[in-house]
């Protein structure tokens, strides 16, 4: 019989924090475990220290989860809990995505400071926002607005918005439904005019192959909806070879035993776009995304990619 608490990985971040307690609160639930069966462990990462400067320029996702990862390789951690569209396509040899959580709500959520839609704001206002994703829907749909680079945690960006530094922001709702801050917002964004991140919305839970201990413990937690929407997604990433670098929406909705996927890629300046569907069973649903990337590719071409990335 296990003794020895399990030691849970997390960013120190509100949201991060939120995820962490979900997972453990439906891990006691699960197994009948009390809470001193699992230690957080609360660890920063390169990606929450530095916050002037966009992903883009200082090494994309990895710098979310890398410390995390180090201490899952070296087992002083038994696992750690994500924010899904954190993850690159490719883990640290021996690490795998062994659970997500129930997901949440993809949409994007918009909060206006000066005007409650996007559509609705002032010719030239600013919009701010850390994803290149956001930046190139936003000049997509606005080509007027002011874009600038707006990061940091939940709480530090509707601070800045607050101070007056920019007249929109746009947030993930499902972060701002685990915070409880729904409340700020004033629109949400339609996914077919604007498709979430890959992954939005959902918790993973990342463990070492190989250790059934661990792996048998968050089997329980598994929601396989959200495992083959999401593996859907990161399948189309990993054919795009999508990172920070590249703006890249798409979200997968599972209807019994079928899966359907949205896939659209854009240049930074929102005014080339393509997109793609695929349909198929959930069993292939990882597959189904790789081919969709590798469809998506194929019809931009590489002169698509080799002008902007």
């Amino acid at each position: 019989m296990q003794t020895k608490p399990f030691r849970i990985g997390t960013r120190g971040s509100p949201l991060a924090l939120a995820q962490a307690h979900e997972a453990r609160d439906r891990l006691m639930a699960a197994h009948g475990l009390p809470e001193e069966m699992f230690d957080i462990v609360v660890l920063s990462t390169k990606g929450d220290r530095i916050t002037d400067r966009s992903l883009a320029l200082i090494g994309g996702k990895g710098l979310f989860t890398e410390e995390l990862e180090q201490k899952l390789t070296t087992g002083e951690l038994d696992f750690a809990v994500h924010s899904a569209k954190d993850m690159a396509t490719k883990l640290p040899e021996g690490l795998s995505l062994s659970a997500y959580l129930p997901r949440e709500d993809i949409r994007d959520s918009f909060i206006g400071r000066t005007a409650p839609k996007l559509i609705d704001l002032p010719h030239g206002a600013t919009v701010g926002s850390a994803s290149l994703r956001r930046q190139a829907l936003i000049r997509r749909l606005r080509p007027d607005i002011n874009v600038i680079t707006f990061r940091g945690a939940v709480e530090t960006r509707l601070r800045k918005l607050e101070e007056g530094q920019a007249d929109a922001t746009l947030l993930a709702l499902a972060g701002l439904k685990r915070l409880g801050k729904v409340n700020v917002i004033t629109d949400i964004l339609d996914p077919n005019e604007f498709p979430p991140a890959p992954a939005q919305g959902a918790i993973c839970i990342e463990s070492r192959i190989g250790d059934d201990r661990t792996n048998d413990l968050l089997s329980a937690i598994n929601d396989g909806p959200t495992f083959d929407t999401v593996s859907c997604e990161r399948g189309f990433l990993a054919a795009l070879d999508g990172s920070c670098r590249t703006p890249i929406a798409g979200y997968a909705v599972c209807e019994g035993d079928h899966i359907r996927f949205f896939g659209m890629i854009l240049t930074p300046d929102g005014q080339q776009v393509h997109t793609t569907t695929i349909e198929g069973h959930r069993r292939d649903a990882e597959a189904l995304g790789t081919n969709a990337g590798q469809a998506i590719r194929a019809e931009a071409g590489s002169a698509f990619f080799e002008d902007w990335t």
